[in-house]
C-alpha cells in the first residue's frame, strides 16, 4: 500500500501556545488509524493542522505525495479529506437530505474500486436518517446527528476520512452502531483516521496505533503489539 498521508516535523501553536512538537506519522492507502493520548497531548490539534484550519510553524504536511500544508483548508478538502468534527457541527437549519446533499461530491470517485457514496447508499448505512429524512439538524439527537455528521462526510467520496472523537458523549447502543459503521468502512477499503476515547472498539478494528504525549508521537505500532503491553495504555490513554 503506497503512503497516503505523511507529516514530518510538525510543529504548530495557538498564538504563543505551542501544541504540537514535531508531530510525524504516516497513513497507508486503504489503512485504519489512531491517535490515542489523554486530553490536551494534541491530538485535535494535529487533525486541524492536516485539513488546514491551522498553519504549522514548521514541517510539511503531505497528502498523496503533494504538500498540502500550506493550503486553504476548502482546497485540502477538495484535494480529498473528509472530516467528521469533534461536536459534530450538522447544519442545524437544514433537513438531512439538505445536509447531505449540500456535500455531495464525485470527483474522487474511482470506478474500479467500491461503490461511491450517494444519499441511497448513506441510506443504507444509517437507516434512521433516511427516517429522520425531513428533519431538521436541530432536531436530531446527538447520536443522529453523529450519523449525519459521518454521511456528510462520505457523501464527498473522501480519499481519507478522519474522525475526532467519533463516539464522544453517544449512548452506548448508538456508539455500537458507529463502531459497526466504521468497520463497515474499514471492509470497504476507506482509508480512516480516528480519535476516541473508548479503546477497547479501536483495538478490534485499527491496523496502527498512535500514541500521542505532548505533541508528538511517542509510540507506534498494530493492536496486539499494544494489546501485550497494558503499561503503554496506562501511562498515555490512562486506562
Amino acid at each position: 500500500m503506497s503512503v497516503l498521508l505523511k507529516l514530518d516535523d510538525v510543529q504548530t501553536a495557538y498564538g504563543v501556545s505551542q501544541v504540537l512538537f514535531g508531530m510525524a506519522f504516516a497513513v497507508r492507502e486503504g489503512e485504519f488509524v489512531t491517535l490515542v493520548g489523554r486530553n490536551g497531548m494534541g491530538k485535535t490539534t494535529t487533525i486541524k493542522t492536516i485539513v488546514g484550519l491551522l498553519k504549522p510553524l514548521r514541517g510539511t504536511v503531505e497528502f498523496g505525495g503533494k504538500a498540502i500544508h500550506g493550503l486553504p483548508s476548502y482546497q485540502i478538502g477538495q484535494s480529498g479529506i473528509g472530516l467528521v468534527p469533534e461536536g459534530r457541527q450538522v447544519f442545524p437549519n437544514l433537513t438531512v437530505r439538505e445536509n447531505l446533499v449540500a456535500t455531495a461530491n464525485q470527483r474522487h470517485v474511482n470506478a474500479a474500486k467500491a461503490q461511491p457514496w450517494t444519499l441511497e447508499t448513506v441510506y443504507r448505512l444509517f437507516p434512521r436518517l433516511k427516517e429522520r429524512e425531513k428533519n431538521l439538524g436541530s432536531n436530531l439527537s446527538g447520536g443522529e446527528q453523529q450519523m449525519l455528521a459521518i454521511g456528510r462526510a462520505l457523501m464527498t467520496n473522501p480519499k481519507l476520512l478522519i474522525l475526532d472523537e467519533a463516539t464522544e458523549g453517544l449512548a452506548p447502543l448508538v456508539r455500537k452502531e458507529i463502531w459497526d459503521c466504521l468497520s463497515t468502512l474499514k471492509a470497504r477499503g476507506q482509508t480512516v483516521i480516528v480519535i476516541d476515547k473508548n479503546i477497547g472498539p479501536l483495538l478490534a478494528l485499527a491496523d496502527t496505533h498512535h500514541l500521542v504525549e505532548k505533541g508528538r508521537v511517542v509510540w507506534s505500532g498494530a493492536s496486539d503489539a499494544l494489546k501485550s503491553e497494558p503499561d503503554l495504555l496506562h501511562r498515555y490513554v490512562g486506562v
